[in-house]
């Protein structure tokens, strides 16, 4: 009886050892697929040309039309304007970081008052995400 009991406990474990397995390697897409970036959904050219028309009338002033941290005010400014050009900054910063920044200032993310915030884009999450991938594409 007691070898019946050890066999049936040991097959159980089996049966057990295996299901986990299965069960693991079913959780593991999902889980591969949970921790990947979300892909931005489509950004609409009206939002892409507002963006646009916002970088000219605000931030070109002291980020220079190019982005190179050289606008018109930016010698009178300190800190310095932030070169969105540099591909070692552009590659330290999350998307997220750009658009909070954006949206509510420097002070916000630690950075200078100076940078001022934007609250009027707050509603307007096409056009922050439109304005962050022009300041991506920059450093091209």
């Amino acid at each position: 009886m007691t070898k019946t009991l050890g066999w049936i406990f040991g097959a159980a474990c089996v049966v057990a050892l295996a299901c986990g397995q299965e069960a693991e390697k079913a959780a593991t897409p999902q889980v591969v697929a949970e921790a990947a970036p979300a892909r931005s959904p489509a950004i609409s050219q009206a939002a892409k040309d507002e963006a646009k028309e916002i970088f000219a009338s605000r931030c070109a002033a002291c980020h220079g039309v190019s982005g190179a941290g050289n606008g018109p005010k930016s010698g009178e400014l300190q800190p310095k304007p932030r070169n969105f050009q540099d591909p070692e900054w552009q590659a330290s910063v999350t998307d997220a970081y750009l658009e909070r920044i954006l949206v509510e200032g420097g002070a916000a993310v630690g950075k200078s008052a100076v940078m001022p915030p934007n609250p009027d884009l707050a509603g307007k999450q096409e056009v922050v995400a439109a304005l962050r991938a022009y300041l991506r594409r920059l450093k091209d």
